[in-house]
């Protein structure tokens, strides 16, 4: 075998550095240490006797060399994960696993007790859930199933839309009493990266913003915070609802409702266990459309 051979998963570990931009974040991209991922790069340019990565504080950008290598093992990539859909689309069996993507909030209000009545039907078919509030590319197979709030899902995918969340205000129970009602003099604000960009417009529309008193990028982080008395916090309302130690201060505000869909990739509709999945937790979301915008009684 030529010594200059590249292999696919020296070509993975190019792609994720690039991708990522770090070693660091190559590294989680890959499961694998970072020591691990430093060494396989020396390891390809002493093979090819190329320079890969212009090194800097920055991070690790591409040369001309490793971007031409990105771009093929991105291409290798999407054709292996084609393959795979089509494959997978001609299995029939209810059983095997299933990987699904969703967030930590819906997964902890709403999608955990769901998953566990499926599994008392199915008990062949195994979840493999994955928690993010970013997404997945399902194209890629980074997941077979994504359950996530959107208004505007990709076109790419297939699926449909199991219900409306809304949100509203809420602050710690009791509170408003012991402030003497001044539940909105203090804010709770998203963090640094203020992924929502529609709570961020309806904080700056209300005048609010400059009252941020606390500032999280969890959503679970900011109901613990309304929770501990910290301020008034925008929250879905299904999370909200469920939580005791939360009082509910309005109406569902319009303008921050959002889709709630349940997408997979076309090459996966025929496949027997996702179809029966995806089927299950429709059914169970529209026996639970209440939880998603309504005060509790």
């Amino acid at each position: 075998m030529n010594e200059q051979t590249l292999h696919w998963e020296d070509l993975r570990v190019i792609l994720a550095i690039a991708t990522a931009g770090s070693l660091s974040g190559a590294a989680r991209r890959l499961s694998l240490s970072h020591a691990t991922v430093f060494r396989r790069l020396g390891q390809v340019e002493a093979r090819l006797s190329v320079t890969l990565f212009e090194r800097s504080k920055k991070g690790y950008r591409p040369t001309e060399a490793g971007d031409d290598l990105a771009r093929t093992a991105a291409g290798i990539e999407r054709e292996v994960a084609g393959a795979e859909r089509r494959v997978l689309g001609h299995d029939l069996r209810l059983s095997g696993g299933i990987r699904v993507t969703t967030t930590d909030t819906l997964l902890q209000a709403l999608l955990t007790p769901v998953f566990a009545s499926f599994r008392q039907t199915q008990p062949d078919i195994v979840l493999d859930v994955s928690v993010s509030n970013q997404r997945f590319d399902l194209a890629a197979r980074d997941a077979d199933v994504a359950i996530r709030p959107s208004n505007a899902p990709p076109q790419t995918l297939i699926g449909r839309r199991i219900g409306r969340i809304e949100q509203a205000l809420y602050a710690r129970r009791g509170a408003c009493e012991e402030w003497g009602g001044a539940c909105t003099d203090a804010w709770i604000g998203q963090g640094a990266g203020r992924d929502d960009a529609m709570l961020e417009a309806w904080m700056k529309a209300q005048g609010v913003s400059e009252r941020q008193c606390y500032r999280c990028d969890s959503l679970l982080g900011r109901a613990a915070a309304a929770r501990a008395g910290l301020g008034t916090a925008v929250l879905p309302c299904y999370l909200g609802e469920s939580d005791a130690g939360l009082d509910r201060l309005s109406p569902s505000i319009d303008e921050l409702a959002v889709d709630l869909w349940l997408l997979t990739h076309p090459d996966l509709r025929s496949v027997s266990r996702i179809r029966v999945f995806m089927d299950a937790i429709a059914e169970a979301m529209q026996a639970q459309a209440a939880v998603l915008g309504l005060p509790r009684r």
